[in-house]
């Protein structure tokens, strides 16, 4: 008895560039969620050094720098409302921050 293929079988070589570009796009997937994740989690750091050191009630805070990588960091803009005008910069790596401005 004769086996044909099923037409829906993949062949090895395209199984193993489907698996290695799915996970491709799962790692750029995971780094992006990762560089996300670290901005969202030092905005609080970033409002409690501009409270602190910085002598500002912080209102808005925007990212102005943001540079990925093994030792990323992280620029803040934080307006305060006290004056319309006013804000502090403050720099975050990982969740180390501290005053620039």
């Amino acid at each position: 008895m004769m086996r044909t293929p099923c037409p829906f079988q993949l062949r090895p070589a395209v199984r193993l560039g489907l698996t290695t570009s799915l996970a491709l796009g799962f790692l750029l997937h995971a780094d992006t969620a990762l560089a996300g994740a670290n901005v969202s989690a030092g905005q609080a750091e970033a409002k409690e050094v501009a409270k602190s050191m910085g002598n500002c009630t912080p209102a808005k805070v925007e990212v102005m720098r943001y540079a990925p990588g093994r030792e990323s960091s992280t620029v803040f803009k934080v307006g305060c409302t006290e004056d319309k005008d006013a804000f502090v910069l403050v720099q975050c790596r990982s969740r180390i921050c501290s005053l620039l401005r």
